[in-house]
């Protein structure tokens, strides 16, 4: 095994303006949220932080992206936008529209979370970021869910080629992380949780509590299916009851976090009812886990979010301010130069009614009751006990006990 290196104690962020050709056009995921994102962050500071080091991203190259792709899917993404009447791997369906330079719109995303991972394992960082990623549900011969390349997995796939043993990944997107479940469902040097709105209502319609890994990786692959409505106190509780005995129990070398900002109350395409202060507390609760276990080897994604304005751009930048030093008070105003810039782009169209939000808050206590199993059990205990009954077992773990 080729441990990971030794080196200084910064942050990473990759990012420049080429990310944002990821353009699916007329379409949710529109690549404003990360523009706003980083102009966010930008106006509050962030990226001016002590060891904080901006790197722009390159396009990953085919032998990498095929780790995960199969060669015939990523051929198909590069000739595609080329013919009008293409059908087939996914593309060209009202999820997936084709684009001009998809492939290498695509492979640019990959290749940015690659290098944030090669960053933390060659110990040019302890931490690193790439918001404009995350895109969880590619699956190795199919676009899926607006997602061409599956980059996490990919970069997953370049650390256990730099000789990583053990890679947690956690996925807090509203969908179910099924691409990057897929991709390693067979592995247990990858240990994939997911939490997630149930899929009897959301697509993928995956990531059901008994989805636990094949024989030889059983416990491996791990998931929280939450009951529409979950607020932030249940999904706190549910992330707590179940995340941090798994993670001490495979004792990862490196923290991988894909961090979906749709589980808020307010985004568009599902049902969860989470806060901007709840998201800012999970990625506290990753940084903790990441500094106690994984001598601080945090690598964070962006994923899914369809308030665009209101909510992703807040969101991240709490996550950006978390992995790069001190967390933003979340009674910080959003600086009138980006309420500018914001209003700006909403101007240009597309954007619908937004509201530009005046504060990093939503006004929201996160705190929550710890789980525990007496008592009359509400719809989110009972999302809980499945998991933990599930696999908890096969990690040595007692599902009832809540020091577990």
């Amino acid at each position: 095994m080729e441990s990971p290196t030794s080196g200084s104690a910064g942050t990473v962020v990759v990012w420049d303006e080429s990310l944002l050709q990821y353009d699916l056009g007329d379409h949710p995921l529109n690549p404003v949220r990360v523009e706003l994102t980083m102009a966010l962050a930008r106006e509050l500071g962030l990226l001016r932080r002590p060891g904080v080091r901006v790197i722009a991203p390159s396009i990953a190259e085919d032998a990498l992206i095929e780790r995960v792709h199969t060669r015939d899917y990523v051929q198909a993404v590069r000739t595609a936008p080329d013919d009008p009447f293409f059908s087939g791997y996914g593309l060209n369906s009202p999820d997936n529209p084709v684009f001009a330079n998809m492939h290498e719109a695509s492979a640019r995303i990959a290749g940015a979370t690659v290098a944030a991972a090669e960053a933390i394992w060659k110990g040019e960082a302890v931490r690193a970021l790439n918001v404009a990623g995350g895109l969880h549900h590619a699956m190795p011969g199919r676009a899926a869910g607006f997602c061409v390349y599956n980059d996490p997995a990919i970069a997953i796939a370049r650390l256990l080629d730099l000789g990583a043993e053990r890679v947690a990944y956690v996925d807090v997107d509203v969908h179910h992380g099924d691409g990057v479940q897929a991709a390693f469902y067979d592995d247990p040097r990858v240990l994939t949780i997911s939490l997630h709105e149930t899929p009897l209502a959301l697509f993928p319609n995956t990531g059901f509590p008994d989805e636990t890994g094949v024989p030889g990786a059983e416990g491996y692959a791990v998931n929280v299916a939450l009951p529409p409505g979950t607020t932030d106190p249940g999904w706190q509780r549910a992330f707590h009851a179940v995340v941090p005995g798994l993670l001490r129990a495979f004792r990862p070398q490196i923290l991988v976090t894909q961090c979906g900002a749709d589980a808020h109350r307010l985004d568009p395409l599902a049902d969860l009812r989470l806060s901007v202060d709840g998201q800012r507390a999970t990625y506290l609760a990753f940084r903790a886990l990441a500094d106690e276990l994984c001598e601080g080897r945090w690598l964070a994604t962006g994923g899914g979010g369809y308030a665009l304005v209101e909510v992703v751009p807040r969101a991240w930048t709490h996550l950006l301010a978390i992995a790069t030093g001190e967390p933003l008070d979340p009674a910080t105003p959003t600086p009138p130069d980006w309420r500018a810039f914001a209003a700006q782009r909403i101007a240009q169209g597309h954007l619908g009614q937004a509201e530009i939000p005046e504060r990093m808050t939503d006004d929201v206590d996160p705190s929550h009751t710890p789980w525990e199993p007496e008592g009359e059990p509400d719809a989110v205990d009972r999302a809980v006990m499945a998991t933990r009954r599930a696999v908890f077992p096969l990690h040595g773990l007692d599902p009832h006990d809540p020091r577990d």
